[in-house]
């Protein structure tokens, strides 16, 4: 088992990687909207709601993935994500596993998280203010 000391040593890293790897996954969405990458059968019309929607998730995602402008960018993509799962999602039945909206509810939670807990260490913002990560001895 991990020790205490451990665990708290890489807690706010791992709020780092928290935030990196989801906001990679969602950055990906915005790609695949806007940039036909990866290939999809779907290209939304300019200025409708999923255009605004990939346009949040390319460049809210790549804020988020280098840690710039966090907690304001989590914010607005956490009201994006509770959005998105109310407006397309939750029509189609109240089951998350069943309307495919179970990761917009992750995103919306994830990125609320993050408004609060910040982005960690290992981020733009971090080392902007100045503050560095503690030095623990493991």
């Amino acid at each position: 088992m991990i020790s205490s000391r451990t665990q708290e040593a890489w807690a706010p890293r791992m709020l780092s990687v928290l935030r990196i790897v989801s906001a990679l996954i969602f950055f990906a969405h915005g790609t695949q909207k806007l940039l036909g990458f990866p290939a999809s059968d779907f290209s939304p019309a300019v200025l409708s709601l999923p255009w605004i929607a990939g346009v949040l998730e390319l460049f809210g995602g790549a804020l988020l993935i280098v840690g710039w402008f966090t907690r304001p960018t989590a914010f607005v993509l956490s009201g994006l994500m509770a959005a998105a799962y109310w407006i397309a999602h939750a029509p189609q039945s109240p089951y998350p596993a069943l309307n495919g909206g179970d990761a917009a509810i992750l995103f919306c939670f994830v990125f609320l998280y993050i408004v609060f807990a910040g982005p960690g260490p290992w981020s733009v913002d971090s080392a902007l203010s100045g503050r560095r990560e503690p030095q623990r001895a493991i």
